[in-house]
C-alpha cells in the first residue's frame, strides 16, 4: 500500500492482525460467558484469522469489527466490553492506514491493552496482572511488528486505563527494539 505516508505490505498489515487476534483470543471467553448466544466477537475475531491466514482482506473484517463494538456496548459488564472490544480492533487490523498518526497505533496495540485491562478486572482490579498482560504482550511483539509500530509516533496518552495501558506497551516496544 503505498497512499500514505509510507509503505505497509499486505505481509505487515498480517503481522499486525495476528498480534491483536492473539490478544482477543485470549479474553474472548470472557465476553462468551458473560453474554453467551452472541457470535459477534468471534465472528470479528474468526474474521481476523481468516486475514492473518492468507484470506484476503474483505468487507468481513470491516462488518464483524463493526458488529464486536456494537456487542461490546451491549455487554454487561466492563470486562465482556473490552473482550469484545479486542476481537473488534483484532479485525479491524487488517485495515491499519499507512499515515503516521499517533491515532493509528490503536490499531496495533489497542487489542493487547483491552486485554491487559481485562486481565486487571479479572483478577478483581488488580493493576499488576495488567502490568503482567503486558509484559506478556511485549514479549509476543516480533520484529516486524516492532518495525511497523516505529513507522508511526508513539501512541496518544489517554486519561482512561486502557489508554495508560496501550502507552505503556508502546514505550516498552519502542525502547526494546
Amino acid at each position: 500500500m503505498t497512499t500514505g505516508d509510507f509503505e505497509l505490505t499486505m505481509d505487515e498489515l498480517r503481522v499486525v492482525a495476528r498480534y491483536a487476534a492473539e490478544s482477543a483470543q485470549e479474553v474472548l471467553p470472557v465476553f462468551e460467558e458473560a453474554v453467551p448466544g452472541d457470535p459477534r466477537p468471534r465472528a470479528a475475531v474468526d474474521a481476523a484469522w481468516e486475514f492473518v491466514n492468507g484470506a484476503r482482506r474483505t468487507k468481513l473484517q470491516r462488518v464483524t469489527s463493526l458488529d464486536a463494538h456494537r456487542a461490546a456496548k451491549e455487554a454487561g459488564t466492563e470486562a465482556a466490553g473490552l473482550a469484545a472490544r479486542a476481537a473488534g480492533d483484532a479485525a479491524a487490523a487488517a485495515y491499519l492506514h499507512p499515515i503516521a498518526k499517533a491515532t493509528q497505533v490503536g490499531h496495533i496495540l489497542r487489542a493487547a491493552a483491552n486485554a491487559a485491562r481485562v486481565a486487571e478486572l479479572t483478577a478483581g482490579d488488580d493493576p499488576e496482572a495488567g502490568d503482567e498482560s503486558i509484559e506478556q504482550a511485549r514479549q509476543r511483539a516480533t520484529p516486524a511488528l516492532r518495525d511497523v509500530l516505529s513507522r508511526y509516533p508513539a501512541a496518544p496518552n489517554g486519561r482512561g486505563r486502557v489508554d495508560r495501558l496501550m502507552s505503556a506497551l508502546d514505550a516498552s516496544l519502542r525502547i526494546s527494539r
